[in-house]
């Protein structure tokens, strides 16, 4: 009893000694975060690579423009302390769109407005974001951890030469659109993770660095938007940051208990919005309804746990609140292709 007292105090000790770093900034599209972030921890930038100092950490920050309306950044780095950056809204609407890969496996810790931090990652479960620059957002990165993500900073009408789409949905057309507020929120999928990951091992020093860069990362860009064409197109309604915040609460009440469906009229009452709202909004934050959400993350859920292979399939479909082990069964095999005694005896 003694000696876990005397753990939980050094654990309490050593997580008060941690300080915290904190860097705002104003969302404007000329604004260049990595020179203004280097002055604030005193690091120096030097042919676009910014090396974090050895007292706050290990790893850099590097940045490749591709002209004036179509940058990049990319972080890659282990800190000895909390950093939170803010980013504060600036402009009306859409004057730049932010793109947002985060391929982490420890939980990010993201908020809108004013509202507590919401975990957003979990597991495997990596965040990719597509915001306007006037939503205010809070994320805080853990000290002690592996960062690894990237940021895209286009200009809507540079996006849409690029995309060229002939056919568009209204979820394109926002984004490429002006004076639109939006929030949408994907998965990232393995394809997405792996190129990630093989951007940041390029050696820029390379002449042709440069050009690889600009074919790889609309390469991203495409395999994200190839995602997002493929949404249902509904009328866009503008959300503020306070919406935001909702929907990402609300996201997690979803998620909190997967052996319960969620009930509408209550989440809507934790949103302080109508059921027609909450419902609008979610479907187009997060591309499906809020029960599909539910059940894709439900299945997911029953994936990971079969292929741990410590319980039985009746053991899962139980615990994700199945009584009929059938129907969880039919399910199971219409989301992977395969029934779930099999899907856990897969390598």
């Amino acid at each position: 009893m003694i000696f876990t007292l005397a753990l939980v105090i050094i654990f309490v000790f050593l997580r008060q000694t941690i300080r915290t770093l904190i860097f705002s900034f104003n969302a404007t599209p000329d604004f260049d975060f990595m020179i203004y972030f280097a002055r604030h921890i005193g690091a120096t930038v030097e042919n676009d690579l910014m090396l974090i100092p050895a007292p706050l950490g290990d790893g850099s920050i590097r940045k490749l423009s591709f002209g004036p309306e179509f940058k990049i950044t990319q972080h890659h780095y282990v800190l000895k302390e909390d950093l939170i950056i803010k980013r504060n809204a600036s402009g009306q609407g859409n004057e730049l769109i932010t793109v947002f890969f985060y391929s982490n496996e420890q939980p990010l810790g993201i908020s809108y407005g004013s509202d507590p931090h919401i975990q957003f990652s979990e597991r495997d479960e990596s965040a990719i974001q597509v915001t306007s620059n006037d939503l205010n957002s809070t994320i805080r990165f853990p000290a002690g951890y592996m960062i690894h993500y990237m940021v895209i900073a286009v200009s809507p009408a540079y996006l849409k030469s690029l995309l060229a789409l002939k056919e568009q949905n209204t979820t394109i057309e926002t984004i490429t659109g002006s004076g639109n507020s939006f929030l949408f929120l994907e998965k990232m999928t393995a394809e997405i993770r792996l190129l990630q990951k093989n951007l940041g091992a390029v050696d820029i020093s390379n002449s042709l660095s440069q050009f690889y860069m600009h074919v790889k990362v609309q390469e991203l860009l495409y395999l994200l938007f190839e995602r997002l064409s493929k949404r249902e197109s509904i009328p866009h309604k503008n959300i503020n940051s306070a919406d935001a915040a909702r929907l990402l609460h609300i996201r997690n009440e979803v998620l909190s208990d997967l052996s319960t469906p969620p009930v509408l009229s209550e989440l809507a009452g934790i949103a302080a919005m109508s059921e027609t709202k909450l419902k609008q909004l979610f479907k187009q934050a997060f591309g499906d309804t809020i029960y599909n959400y539910f059940q894709q993350a439900r299945m997911e859920e029953a994936a990971f746990l079969l292929k741990q292979g410590k319980r039985s399939v009746a053991e899962v479909g139980y615990e994700l609140g199945f009584t009929n082990l059938s129907h969880f069964s039919r399910l199971f095999e219409r989301h992977y292709g395969l029934k779930p005694k099999r899907y856990g005896s897969t390598g």
